[in-house]
């Protein structure tokens, strides 16, 4: 195999220039302007009712349950949505902000849910496999494709919402956002900012199918057969 060195390397472009008929360039050409902006600026004309209503009826097509809960109806509609999937076991996340809901509370106390604890190690992974009901906090859902994104960190496993059969996403109505493109922006503005970083970011658009076979769509091949949405309004 030969190597490549500076005078190869100048024959080999030179090669390649001449067959697309031009001079060989030393300097990146600067790129052509955007015809739109439309990346960036699909579905940021909507308010955030609009945002909201879109997700969920967008979600809704990708069998998605999806509930919209204020703050006094947010414990008994997680709790509804637990018994209607099989109840136990459960399995919640440990997230901070589940707790400061109540919802973690609740849960033990109804279901004796097992709270995901990074000092258990493996023994999280086996509890939620045996889970009929996993429970997350989602950082954001996207209009656009009516998914919900996911921050790990070691209190919040991914094996929560990858491996019971039911994933029960809790986020708030105000972190709608209009798509992908927004979440980028959010995380870029964090690692500006100097924050730590997620461990792992999952973009997660209902339960788990897939249609490889025939076109067949399958669900629960690969992960939770069910997926709910809790979206609290909280604007």
């Amino acid at each position: 195999m030969m190597l490549m060195n500076e005078q190869n390397r100048t024959s080999f472009l030179s090669e390649i220039a001449r067959q697309l008929g031009r001079e060989v360039r030393h300097v990146p050409v600067e790129g052509s302007n955007p015809v739109n902006q439309y990346p960036q600026t699909r579905l940021t004309d909507k308010t955030q009712d609009q945002l909201c209503q879109e997700f969920l009826e967008f979600a809704s097509t990708q069998k998605v349950t999806c509930v919209l809960s204020r703050p006094e109806s947010l414990i008994a509609d997680v709790i509804a949505l637990c018994e209607r999937y099989g109840s136990s076991p459960v399995v919640v996340s440990g997230d901070q902000r589940l707790k400061e809901l109540g919802i973690t509370p609740a849960l033990k106390e109804q279901f004796d849910a097992y709270e995901w604890d990074p000092s258990n190690g493996e023994d999280n992974i086996h509890m939620a496999e045996k889970a009929k009901v996993g429970l997350v906090y989602a950082e954001a859902g996207l209009t656009e494709s009516g998914g919900v994104v996911l921050f790990s960190a070691p209190e919040r496993g991914r094996s929560v919402s990858l491996l019971p059969e039911t994933s029960v996403f809790v986020l708030r109505k105000s972190t709608i956002l209009p798509r992908v493109a927004q979440m980028a922006q959010r995380l870029h503005q964090m690692a500006q900012a100097g924050e730590r970083m997620p461990s792992c970011i999952n973009l997660i658009g209902g339960p788990s199918s897939t249609a490889d076979i025939e076109l067949i769509k399958v669900f629960g091949v690969h992960g939770p057969v069910h997926a709910a949405y809790v979206v609290l309004e909280d604007c």
